[in-house]
């Protein structure tokens, strides 16, 4: 069998450390029998030959800017069963004023709720400890199963998102007196999407790479990306 080839596609807003964050997940992929090609635009999505080559897509692109004729790529490529997964911003945050990109992924990031900005400075204050759940299907798919329930200290994601999407795992936003929302709000963490023949991995966590080394997140990661792999059935 000849080798996979996975495409890391890293860039845009420098705070979510893309160049550090994909460059954890280089080993797996290379002891896992993938040749790694590296890419710094969205730009690649629109070369027919090297999507042709590709198994998976590995994004790490915080906001920014694609063009109609990437997404198009990008879009045709997962439809016929190129993989895509991606971690926190760098997939549930891209491309911001493409809404077909949003149609792609199925989640959207809204926001990421603060402490009590009274008693904590900006600069820490959408830090805070949260609690990442299974769910019943989440406890038997093969990406988390055997994975128990998990705590993290970092940014909580409330995502936007829709019913196509398999939920493995959510969160829940608390309702504190210094937000204007009246209930708990619950968010999926860890999602799963089919597009055509394309399979694709949204998890939530990752704003650093100390979150991205949490054994649960990684493994969720690592598990998700082959997971995703186009397939010879597919």
């Amino acid at each position: 069998m000849g080798s996979r080839h996975a495409l890391i596609v890293r860039g845009g807003w420098e705070g979510h450390h893309p160049v550090e964050s994909t460059e954890l997940f280089i080993p797996f992929l290379e002891t896992n029998g993938y040749e790694v090609r590296i890419e710094s635009s969205p730009d690649v999505y629109a070369d027919d030959a090297a999507m042709t080559q590709t198994d998976l897509i590995v994004q790490s692109m915080t906001m920014g800017d694609i063009s109609n004729e990437a997404l198009a790529g990008l879009r045709t490529a997962v439809q016929s069963g190129v993989g895509l997964v991606g971690w926190h911003g760098g997939i549930a945050d891209s491309y911001r004023s493409s809404s077909d990109y949003l149609h792609l992924i199925g989640g959207q990031f809204a926001s990421h709720p603060s402490r009590d900005p009274a008693i904590v400075s900006d600069e820490d204050k959408h830090t805070l400890t949260y609690a990442v759940g299974m769910t019943a299907l989440g406890r038997e798919h093969e990406i988390t199963a055997g994975l128990e329930d998990f705590e993290l200290h970092t940014e909580q994601y409330w995502v936007l998102h829709d019913d196509l999407n398999d939920v493995l795992a959510t969160t829940t936003h608390p309702a504190p007196s210094w937000h204007p929302w009246h209930r708990e709000v619950t968010s999926p963490a860890v999602w799963t999407r089919r597009w055509g023949l394309g399979r694709i991995v949204v998890c939530t966590p990752g704003h650093t790479p100390d979150i991205l080394r949490h054994p649960s997140v990684r493994t969720i990661i690592e598990r998700g990306m082959l997971w995703a792999t186009r397939t010879a059935s597919e």
